[in-house]
């Protein structure tokens, strides 16, 4: 039987999901797409729970996307059309999502591990946590939520200068322009922290709270429906590139990767 890629527990009005895979970083693949957007619903439908907290083992929140299943979506399109749609389903369950998600940020969010973390309400980060959308580096587009949450949590200027590089921003620096709202020093120091927060939102009335981030997320609503069928159609054509495979290769060997284009 496989082990679930996550926990879920509840306490007092508040709701803690973990990502438990620390031997693979908490990298997303089908498995953890289809749990978390499953939890995510389930969640949303239970009116005992006032805030969620979203966390992860290990040192790293999650190195996004699962290699080797991107080496098989390049050489199917069936793999492809699940890639597409299982990413669709998670962005669709967090910005519907009716409560509050703190998250904490204790190590490296990379690609869809930082879209997860940018989709959040309140985000709080170590020290020693970095985010970055790699895509880019391994010839991919950032269509699974990148162009959706980079743009709107730091702007438009910055976000290409990160999506377009691949470049990562540390947290101190995230914590300055208002991407990460709660900086704390150590990386045991990140779940509590959150826990902290959402507490405070779950003894709030449920009503205010809900309509006020329903009122918050119309707009990101609306821009989610416009950017983000464009980039995941993009994503999958970039799949199925030659590109993908060099840029996998590359990142195994250690070398700069020699992209054709193709």
């Amino acid at each position: 039987m496989t082990e679930p890629a996550l926990s879920v527990t509840h306490e007092a009005g508040v709701a803690e999901i973990l990502l438990t895979r620390p031997e693979v970083l908490n990298r997303f693949d089908p498995q953890l797409h289809v749990e978390l957007t499953e939890t995510l619903h389930s969640l949303a439908a239970d009116d005992s729970v006032r805030c969620i907290v979203l966390g992860s083992t290990g040192k790293a929140f999650s190195a996004g996307g699962d290699f080797a299943l991107m080496e098989a979506a390049h050489a199917d399109a069936a793999v492809r059309e699940e890639i597409v749609g299982d990413a669709q389903r998670l962005l669709d369950a967090f910005v519907d999502l009716p409560q509050p998600v703190v998250v904490a940020v204790q190590g490296v969010a990379v690609g869809l591990g930082a879209t997860v973390a940018l989709l959040c309400d309140v985000l709080v980060a170590s020290r020693r946590a970095s985010l970055s959308d790699t895509h880019v580096h391994v010839g991919l587009v950032a269509g699974d939520g990148g162009c959706l949450v980079w743009p709107q949590a730091m702007g438009l200027a910055r976000a290409r200068r990160h999506l377009l590089t691949g470049d990562p921003l540390d947290a101190e620096t995230a914590f300055t322009i208002g991407v990460v709202t709660d900086l704390v020093e150590t990386p045991e120091e990140t779940l509590p922290a959150a826990r902290a927060v959402a507490r405070r939102i779950a003894g709030l009335a449920p009503l205010g709270v809900q309509g006020t981030k329903r009122a918050l997320n119309a707009g990101v609503r609306a821009r989610a429906d416009e950017v983000v069928p464009l980039g995941l159609s993009l994503e999958a054509e970039t799949l199925a590139s030659d590109d993908l495979l060099e840029g996998i290769a590359a990142f195994r060997e250690r070398r700069d990767p020699q992209f054709a284009g193709r």
